[in-house]
């Protein structure tokens, strides 16, 4: 079987870059533990049951309860060990520093009492956005990935996916046949979310107003999903007819990287003039805001100038339906969909080559669905430059 190895050197860099970002945030650290699987897999190029171990100075060790075979199959890390439980951890390292640096986001309490028995600390600090600022800035190794990932998706939104349109398909049957022609396509059939327990298959494929439905993660659309249980994939009860909006947002994974891209289609009829006024001014905010994609320009500033572009009449309803929207228009985009930086208030760190950046101005109309594109783009010299395709008005399926 061939395994997709994340080369050594690749590695080396990573965490080269993740301990000049520890450096400057927390000066005099000593010791960090990473247990979230991406950063896991960010810094190690294997998922395990265990935990990342990283002293300063002194390297780093991957300590794996189950399995140690798989990484040491998968992994061209320099230092992988076996443990029974974090005893052999304790044992290893001896006498441990006051404070202990971690991914809080991915330690349950239960697994904080399994690991302080054995490695007592008097203070944890987070390195959860130390660990997003790393990841944000992408290596060539990265781009390929995200590049090939975009190219696939846009041909497959553009060119396979509107033969699957048919009357009386359900946004399910839609949805399902979708997602196997992705998964065909190269697709790996599911993308992380850094949101708990918001991975997703795919995405959003919605009729009519569908996607002004209210959804459960901080996005601008939603889906009503198969029940209140499952949230997600598409309604077995609605059903494509004639003058339907048919918006598509999904994400497309290779490698573990992931690009986002928004089409919407009509089915078999143009759409009245105010609904293609809505797109088209969509688009004119999409193609300013990926021109601002320079390094050195803040998210803040970004976002704050779109929005002051933004007409009076769509105000109420920009990002999401009337009285739900959201404050961003484009974030980060990687090993995670939802990355570092966002576009939004607050956000002022600068950007810098080599960031990917989803950007997705979007308008929900009441009674009809929701409109504008989403692309996903490389921050360059230049401005943006698309990886998933250019914006497009909307595709009218006949």
């Amino acid at each position: 079987m061939e395994i997709s190895k994340v080369p050594k050197t690749e590695l080396t860099q990573r965490l080269e870059r993740f301990t000049n970002e520890m450096d400057k945030a927390y000066d005099g650290w000593e010791i960090c533990a990473i247990i979230g699987s991406v950063s896991m897999f960010y810094l190690t190029g294997t998922i395990c049951d265990g935990l990342l171990l990283i002293r300063r100075g002194m390297g780093a060790t991957l300590w794996v309860r189950r399995s140690y075979e798989r990484c040491m199959i998968e992994s061209e890390f320099s230092d992988i060990r076996q443990m029974r439980s974090f005893r052999d951890i304790a044992v290893e390292v001896g006498a441990l520093p006051d404070t202990l640096y971690l991914d809080i986001a991915h330690a349950s309490m239960e697994w904080h009492r399994f690991f302080s028995k054995y490695m007592k600390f008097s203070n944890v600090l987070p390195i959860d956005k130390i660990m997003l600022s790393t990841r944000s800035v992408k290596s060539e190794y990265e781009l390929e990935r995200i590049r090939l990932s975009g190219k696939k998706t846009d041909s497959i939104l553009r060119n396979d996916f509107p033969k699957l349109m048919r009357d009386g398909i359900s946004e399910l049957e839609l949805y399902v046949e979708l997602y196997a022609m992705c998964v065909k396509g190269g697709h790996e059939g599911y993308s992380r979310f850094s949101m708990m327990e918001t991975d997703v298959t795919l995405g959003h494929v919605g009729f009519g107003d569908s996607p002004l439905y209210p959804s459960v993660f901080n996005g601008a659309s939603g889906t009503p999903g198969l029940c209140p249980a499952i949230p997600a994939l598409g309604s077995r009860s609605r059903f494509l007819k004639d003058g339907n909006l048919v918006y598509v947002d999904i994400c497309f994974c290779i490698d573990g990287y992931n690009t986002d891209k928004t089409l919407v289609f009509s089915y078999k009829r143009k759409q009245p003039e105010h609904v293609v006024a809505a797109h088209q001014h969509c688009l004119d905010l999409h193609r300013h805001a990926a021109s601002l994609l320079r390094p050195g320009n803040k998210p803040s500033e970004i976002y704050a100038e779109v929005l002051g572009m933004v007409l009076p009449e769509f105000k109420h309803n920009f990002m999401g339906a009337p009285g739900r929207t959201v404050p961003f228009i484009g974030h980060g985009v990687g090993l995670y969909v939802d990355e570092m930086p966002v576009i939004a208030k607050r956000f002022d760190t600068p950007l810098e080559n080599g960031m990917t950046i989803a950007i997705e101005p979007k308008i929900g109309i009441d009674g009809i669905g929701m409109v504008g594109n989403e692309n996903t783009y490389l921050v360059t010299d230049k401005g943006g430059v698309s990886l998933t395709g250019e914006c497009s008005e909307i595709i009218v399926v006949n």
